[in-house]
Formats: C-alpha cells, structure tokens, sequence
C-alpha cells in the first residue's frame, strides 16, 4: 500500500511527461488481453497493466451436452469444445499478446546499462559565482574550497550490433538544496575565517533519441548562491545556462533501417506468432477429428465384437444341445467354449481401447480434464458416423500443392522468420563499420545578483552593472545570447583486425543460409506430402472396397455354414472358424475406413484447409467463443473434412 501510494504521488506530479503507448491487439471477445489501468493519460504510463487471471473453467457447452451421465458429441462439437476449452490453445492465446508488447518495447529503443549520468551535487556552483566561482573562473583551484561534483559511469554491456538509441523522450529533473561551511586557511579572497554557502540547484534536461542512431538534448540549469562573504560583488547570484546538443554516428550505428531493425523483426514476429497459434489450432482440431473418430471406430469394433460373442454364445448352446442329444462328441463344447472366450476376450480388448479413446478426448476438450467427477464419469456418445462417400472429387496434385503452398500456417512461419533474419543481419553487417561520428553544442549562460559596493586600499569597486538584479536579469541575457559557448568535435575509433565483429557476421551469414536450404527443402517437401496422402487416401478407399466384399462374402459363408451345422452336413471347427473369419473381416472393414478418413483428414491438414472445411472462425479460436450452438442432430460426413 505504501509503495503504491508512494507511486501514485510521484506520477501525479510528473504531469510533462508524454504517456507510452501500448500496440497489443485489444481483441472485444478477449478475456486475457491486458488492459492499461483507468487513471489519467498523462501518469498512465507509470501503472501497470492490469492481466487478467488464467481461464480453468469449462465452457457452458460442455455442461450442456451432458444427459443423465451420457455427453453427446458430433464432431463439430467437439471441435468446438476443443476451441473453447483446449489448455495448448490456451496457452497459444498469449504468444500473440507477448508480441505485441515485444513490438510496444522496440519502437521504445533500448538504452543498455552503462550510459554515463552527470548529476549535480552538494556545494554545485556555477563559474564566475561566489568566492568559489571566481576562484576557477580564474584557474585557481584550493583544496576544500571547490565545489563537489561527482560523475557516475556504470559498467559497460556488449551487444552484436550497433545499440539502438531509447526513442522515448526523457525528461530529467533534479533539485539540490544545500547549506555547506569551508574553513579558510587563505582569507584574501573571502575575508572570512569560514565561508558558508547556501546553494540552490535546479536541473531540467528533456533527451530525445533518433532512428538515424544520434540523440539530441536540450539542458537548463539555474544556480542560486548566498555566501557570508563581504568580498562578493553579487550576493545573492543566480547563474541560469541553457544548452542544447546533439550527437550523430556517420558509420557505425548510421542509419534508420539499421535501428529500426529490432521494431521491424518485432513486427515480423507478432506476424509469425499469429500464424503459430494458427499452427497450434490446425493441430489441436487435427488431434480432436482422428480421435474423435478412432472413437467411432472403436463404437464400430466394439459392435461387431459384441455381435461375434452373442453368436458364439448362441452357437455354445446349440453345440451343448447336440451333444445333449448324442449327435456330436463332447469334445465339440471346448473348442465352442473357446471361441466363446476368445470373442470376450476381444470385447474385453475392444472396450478398454475405447476407453482410452474416450480419456484422450476429454483431455483435448475439457480445461480440467477428468478431474471434475460429472465429465470423468460421463460416457462419450459419438453422434456422427463414418461414411464412405460414393466419390473422392480431389483436385489434381498440382492444385494441392497449390493449396498447401498458399495456405500453410508453418510454412508461412518459416518466410517470415527467413525475412525477419535478413533483416536482423543488417546489424551485424553495420558493426563492421568504425565508429564515428559528430558532437556539437550550443549553450547560453547568465549572471546577476544583488549588488554590493567593496573598497580595497581606497579603491572602491563596484559589480558590472549589466550583471546587477535578479532571475530575470540573469535569463534576459540567456536569451539575448550574451554569452554563448558553442562546441563542435568529431570523433573516430576503429579496431584492429575487427575479429569479433567479423566472427559475429560470419556466424550470423552461416546460420542465415542453413535458414534459407532449410525452408527449400521443407517446400519441396510439400509435393511429396501431397502425394503420399493423395495415395492414402485412394489406397485407403480401395482396401475399403475390398474389405466390404470380403465382410459381405464372409457373412454369406457363415450363414452357409450355420445351415449346414443345423441339417447335420458340418462340423463344429467350421462354424467357429467362419466365425473367426468374419470377425476378422469385420474389424479389417473398421480399420480401412478409419485410414480413409485419417488421410482424408492429413490431406486437408497438408494443403492448409483444414480450417475451412470444419467451418472453423480463427477469430472465434482467438476468443475462445464459438457462436454457433451446438446441434448433435446434424449429419456429418468425414467427406467434408
């Protein structure tokens, strides 16, 4: 409380100071977007920005889907959920956030630690004021009797590449108030065995820097003396300077696209983090199908299992009854009692696959996972079937590489960073170059105080009348120029042999070029990919084909052999192994149609559409609030996928 309270009265009173401004995207459906602290504009920036907290509860669709213990889904539901309620979205949401602010914090600049800082001191008095000032106005300089002025350098922090100016203004302020007594072994001069001084010092500096890498400042300083000498001529004196300079760099550092690079990279990558998070929905709505749709698979398998132990079961009894009736061996009911356990057994094997199916899924759609009771007790009841479409309609390979080169997120990911490098090299290039560069100042300074008559050996002297009265006197010669200092130096500084810079440059080209074979390689990539999913998916319609014939010719050769077991013409090893055939079948049916929507799914995947063909809103996945409601009646093709 203290702190802020004491933050609070030293932003109020900074009311020159021009309010930093923020560039994060402010999103209206956004929940975790910062937001800037409701004082006024001029301290604003000296509060922080108040981020909400992290988001763990469900969305309301998902309690809304659950009915008497059983969640209904259709697979737009799920995506939905897995939009709203997914934690790696989530944690994707923020990495477009942080940008913004990285761009918010480049096109501020980056002073680094060790700029020098000049700052008055206790006893400051300006040249030609007071016993003091006289004295090294004049050259002389006594021990005890100076001024004390201290200059703080901090240490020196290296960076590749030229260090971008701070672009923010700064205005400095200080204000000394000192009451100071130096004994005085020599009295010639101040007529006093002890000269007090009483000094006000007053210090306001406004700092600009500049994108062409110089910076430019603009000083004034007032020095105000009372002294107990009888020697000074004016007494009380005030001393008003005000100065302006400007430094600028013609090698190293010269340049706006060399300091600008950093705010230029920034941008890139709030670019580059938004189609990140674009790559992490794209993989999070990936995972959400292929599960969801492993889990119809499993619904399918676990079906044809139970039907295969119903009818093993069925056949038991029917064997026990023959041998009941002498017409078969008793051996005949352990190999009817085997198959029997051995249909459980894959139904046992079946529903624990779906079990863990129904566990990946509700992690992917659910921020708590199955820690709440009412989800990790609720059965998944997937709505939406897998369907053969009666004809793929896919595009010629040269459209889908097309497609994918346009609109994949990762490749995208990867121009831009490749851009975003080339133009971070051009740092690293400049600080090759010497340093160096021109100062130049300007500064106007002046004198007055209340004057006072001295007689010395009969002689009377009497202060410059042009020098006598008070503030106003002392600025009127300030803005008159009545005496101006003006300063002009150039300087130049190379290093020999320039090993470090070079080494920096090599390694940056080096890594630049890896980059650039880097993102060809993952281009030329594309086609292979395509095509290896094009294949999928026509491999995968074929096997269905030849799947669904085999199922139907195996249940025609069950039923073949069940009527042959009732009029006595078969055995029962026949029965259990047409059994055993069509079950296979059956689950090779499953299996075919869950790779023809799994690469239908990677397709859409590896040329980018994926988005686009479950209807997905990238402002909706920014959000995290799907507008449309859900509907578990509506019919779903994984065609459209």
């Amino acid at each position: 409380m203290i702190r802020d309270s004491i933050r609070r009265c030293v932003a109020l009173g900074l009311s020159l100071t021009f309010p930093a401004s923020l560039s994060w995207a402010q999103d209206a459906h956004s929940a975790i977007a910062p937001e800037r602290a409701s004082v006024p504009p001029f301290v604003r920036s000296y509060f922080p920005v108040e981020v909400p907290p992290v988001r763990l509860a469900n969305s309301g669709r998902l309690a809304q889907l659950v009915r008497a213990g059983t969640l209904y889904l259709t697979v737009q539901d799920a995506v939905a959920l897995a939009l709203e309620n997914n934690l790696d979205v989530e944690v994707a949401r923020y990495n477009p956030l942080i940008a913004n602010w990285n761009v918010t914090r480049s096109e501020a600049g980056g002073t680094l630690p060790g700029v020098p800082s000049n700052t008055s001191q206790v006893g400051a008095s300006a040249l030609g004021q007071g016993v003091a000032g006289s004295q090294r106005s004049a050259g002389i300089s006594i021990p005890g009797s100076g001024s004390s002025r201290v200059q703080t350098t901090s240490a020196s922090i290296q960076q590749i590449g030229p260090v971008t100016q701070t672009l923010d203004p700064v205005i400095q302020e200080t204000s000394t108030f000192s009451h100071t007594t130096n004994p005085q072994a020599n009295q010639i001069l101040s007529e006093t065995p002890a000269l007090v001084d009483k000094t006000r010092v007053y210090s306001l500096s406004y700092t600009q820097g500049l994108l062409t890498g110089g910076s430019a400042t603009v000083t004034y300083s007032e020095n105000y003396l009372n002294e107990n000498s009888p020697n000074d001529l004016l007494n009380p004196s005030s001393a008003p300077a005000l100065s302006f300079s400007i430094q600028q760099g013609f090698l190293q550092g010269f340049g706006i696209a060399v300091n600008s690079r950093f705010i230029t990279v920034a941008k890139m990558n709030a670019g580059v983090s938004d189609l990140a998070f674009q790559t992490q929905v794209i993989n999070v709505v990936s995972q959400v199908l292929n599960v969801y749709y492993n889990l119809v698979a499993s619904d399918e398998d676990a079906k044809a299992k139970r039907t295969a132990a119903e009818t093993a079961r069925t056949f038991l009894a029917n064997v026990k009854e023959q041998v009941r009736l002498g017409s078969l061996a008793p051996s005949d009911v352990i190999n009817a009692e085997s198959q029997l356990v051995t249909s459980e057994q894959a139904l046992v094997d079946s529903d624990t696959t779906r079990q863990q199916q129904e566990l990946q899924l509700k992690n992917l759609i659910s921020r708590v996972g199955t820690s709440d009771p009412a989800i990790a007790n609720a059965r998944i009841e997937p709505v939406d079937r897998m369907i053969m479409p009666d004809q793929d309609n896919l595009p010629s390979i040269g459209e889908l590489v097309k497609q994918a080169l346009s609109n994949r997120t990762d490749l995208a990911t990867e121009k831009e960073s490749e851009a975003a490098a080339a133009v971070s090299n051009l740092g690293t290039r400049n600080g090759l170059l010497p340093n160096s560069g021109v100062f130049a100042s300007d500064s106007q300074a002046g004198l007055a105080g209340t004057g006072h008559s001295l007689t010395i050996d009969g002689v009377t002297l009497a202060p410059n009348p042009k020098l006598v009265g008070g503030i106003g006197t002392a600025l009127q010669q300030v803005f008159n120029f009545s005496y101006p200092a003006a300063t002009v130096a150039g300087f130049y500084a190379a290093q020999l042999r320039n090993r470090q810079a070079q080494a920096d440059y090599g390694i940056d080209q080096l890594s630049y070029r890896q980059t650039q074979l880097s993102t060809r390689r993952d281009l030329n990539q594309v086609e292979v990919d395509v095509q290896n999913y094009v294949i999928a998916v026509r491999q995968a319609r074929a096997r269905y084909e030849a799947a669904v014939a085999n199922r139907k010719l195996q249940e025609q050769l069950l039923s073949s052999e069940q009527k042959r077991f009732a009029l006595g013409a078969s055995i029962p090893y026949n029965v259990i192994q047409q059994q055993r055939d069509l079950t296979t079948a059956q689950s090779t049916e499953t299996a075919a149609l869950v790779a023809y929507v799994t690469a239908r799914i990677g397709l859409d995947r590896t040329t980018g559409t994926i988005l686009a063909a479950n209807h997905i809103s990238l402002d909706e996945a920014r959000s995290g609030k799907v507008a449309r409601a859900s509907a578990i009646t509506v019919e779903h093709t994984p065609a459209a996928n």
